[in-house]
């Protein structure tokens, strides 16, 4: 698969479309299920407040794999992510309110790097509750 979006059609600047990704309780034991991370923090109130967090949280490499989907779902192929890390800040907090909360992500095209590769720095703002939770989140993509 090639990515959708042409190198000649991106500036400095383009921004992504915005995404809004909804978090419960469900959806952290879903992930627990697939990445096999059942660490308490996750699912236990209890457990969350005796180590000293607020509530449970969710797990960070899902918080970084729903930021990144703002890219894979821009390039249209998410083999087009040749490189993404992010710095971990602040954690999200999953109420037991049936609602569960949101984690707010938005990203734009920081740099060119390299012509003959036609690869773009996508850098992410991943926000919760007007905090940001992920701290240098970047993706080096490759364009058709």
């Amino acid at each position: 698969m090639t990515a959708k979006v042409r190198y000649d059609d991106v500036e400095v600047g383009t921004e992504l479309p915005a995404r809004s990704f909804p978090v419960n309780r469900a959806t952290l034991v879903a992930y627990a299920g697939a990445s096999g991370d059942f660490n308490p923090i996750h699912w236990n109130e209890k457990f969350a407040k005796d180590v000293g967090l607020p509530d449970v949280i969710a797990h960070g490499m899902f918080t970084m794999a729903s930021a990144i989907r703002v890219v894979t779902d821009w390039t249209g192929d998410p083999g087009a992510v040749i490189d993404y890390g992010v710095r971990f800040t602040k954690p999200v907090v999953v109420p037991n309110d049936g609602h569960g909360t949101v984690i707010e992500v938005s990203g734009k095209v920081a740099a060119k790097l390299d012509d003959d590769a036609r690869t773009v720095r996508v850098d992410l703002t991943v926000v919760h509750e007007g905090k940001k939770v992920l701290g240098m989140s970047r993706a080096v993509v490759a364009l058709a």
